[in-house]
């Protein structure tokens, strides 16, 4: 029998494919971040409408994460096997994959945007300024699904190191060019639009280069893209329930004022935000457990699911005492509007108290997708919103419940979600072995 002890891996290890991954995951919400402190200062239109544009764009992301989660699963088991070139391969067929349904979105968002727009806002000039903001920002579409490839295969083999620069080298850019394309350039909305796109150039050909220069066949393999699109097909509709929530909270938020939807907008990218740094260790976990179980290690994979849940406990603790420590403070950085900032607390302390569930969650999440077991994480999505999260986001606008509202509704979710994983991991039966799971 294997000892306690010996199911573990070294915490440094967990650090050294953690601590990048933060990075990555932390970069791009940063660079929203940014981008909603410069157009903030525009005044609340502007805002109102990069919230309802960036909400859009970021269904091409959230929405198809199987192109870096399903990869990163897929990838690990094989690379726990000893089978790099397999491993990698699976990073090719996902990139082929991202180019294609990145070219069908692009085409499709400039068709539709002016519609979803329309049907998300509650008045014509904020839904004119998401459109200006979305027509220039879908260019990047195929791009951020390459980089998302990209981290799926570099993390299936545990090198966390180079999508890091990859990412950096392409936001870093372009967050010192949008004040300057915003204020120095005054092309306003429309600047920070072109900033985006500038982005997901530099870090998606980035990627690509990495790719090239592994030397594997480059060539199309429509057997493995069919196994993908499985997994995918999962992930997909788990996406599904959580894009329905907060497009849903969007809306809600848009017919209850401009200053809520502008509010609502600083509150959920900092949401985003936290999430993504909480996520940083359910990277790891992916990756090793993933690599554990290739390599029929089912006592490894269990004990770092038990490490990863306390970890992300330990950090969602240390967030909500920091983020309670600066309510008073934050907020004005990224909006000067008076009834933006009146309205933001009605949404601030339900973030903050969150956070030690997004930590169990968020881990828990890394776990069971590190397995492959993405047809129960789906199924807990969907009945986590459905029970949820949507009945009190339509409540909300019923009875005008504004931000208080919409936020006791991602309680419920939070709360739905963190028993469904966490009676999955105890069970145990996630941890499948072998290089593909059956």
């Amino acid at each position: 029998m294997v000892s306690s002890a010996q199911q573990r891996v070294p915490a440094r290890r967990i650090a050294g494919l953690a601590i990048p991954a933060l990075g990555v995951l932390a970069a791009e919400p940063l660079y929203v971040l940014v981008d909603t402190a410069v157009v903030g200062h525009l005044g609340a239109v502007p805002l109102a409408g990069l919230a309802l544009g960036g909400v859009v764009l970021s269904q091409v992301s959230t929405q198809l994460t199987f192109l870096s989660y399903g990869t990163t699963s897929r990838t690990a088991r094989l690379h726990g096997a000893g089978r790099r070139a397999d491993a990698v391969s699976e990073g090719v067929q996902a990139t082929w994959l991202a180019v294609a349904v990145g070219l069908v979105l692009l085409v499709a968002g400039q068709l539709l945007a002016a519609p979803i727009a329309r049907a998300l806002s509650g008045d014509a000039e904020t839904a004119g300024a998401a459109v200006s903001w979305l027509r220039i920002a879908l260019f990047g579409a195929p791009l951020i699904l390459i980089t998302m490839a990209g981290n799926g295969w570099m993390r299936g083999v545990q090198d966390t190191v180079r999508p890091l620069r990859f990412v950096l080298a392409g936001n870093g850019i372009s967050a010192v060019l949008c004040p300057v394309l915003v204020y120095a350039a005054d092309w306003g909305l429309e600047g920070s639009a072109i900033a985006n796109v500038v982005a997901q150039v530099i870090s998606a050909g980035l990627f690509v280069r990495a790719l090239v220069r592994e030397k594997v066949p480059l060539r199309p393999r429509p057997a493995v893209m069919r196994a993908q699109l499985g997994l995918g097909r999962d992930l997909v509709l788990r996406s599904l329930a959580f894009q329905a929530c907060f497009v849903s909270a969007a809306a809600v938020a848009a017919r209850t004022s401009t200053e809520a939807v502008g509010a609502h907008q600083v509150v959920l990218q900092l949401w985003t935000f936290l999430a993504l740094v909480l996520d940083s260790v359910a990277i790891a976990a992916q990756s090793l457990i993933g690599a554990a179980l290739g390599a029929g290690s089912e006592a490894e994979a269990r004990g770092v699911a038990g490490q990863i849940t306390r970890y992300g406990l330990v950090f969602g603790c240390v967030l909500c005492l920091l983020f309670a420590a600066v309510s008073q403070v934050l907020p004005h950085a990224f909006t000067s509007d008076p009834g933006v900032l009146a309205e933001v607390p009605h949404a601030w302390w339900f973030f903050v108290a969150l956070q030690p569930v997004a930590g169990i969650v968020f881990a828990l999440d890394g776990v069971l997708l590190g397995a492959g077991d993405a047809a129960f994480l789906r199924t807990a999505t969907l009945l986590s919103a459905g029970a949820g999260f949507l009945p009190l986001i339509w409540l909300s606008l019923a009875f005008g419940w504004g931000l208080a509202g919409i936020w006791t509704g991602l309680t419920a979710f939070m709360l739905l979600r963190l028993a469904a994983v966490v009676v999955r991991w105890r069970s145990g039966s996630w941890a499948v072995v072998g290089a593909v799971r059956a």
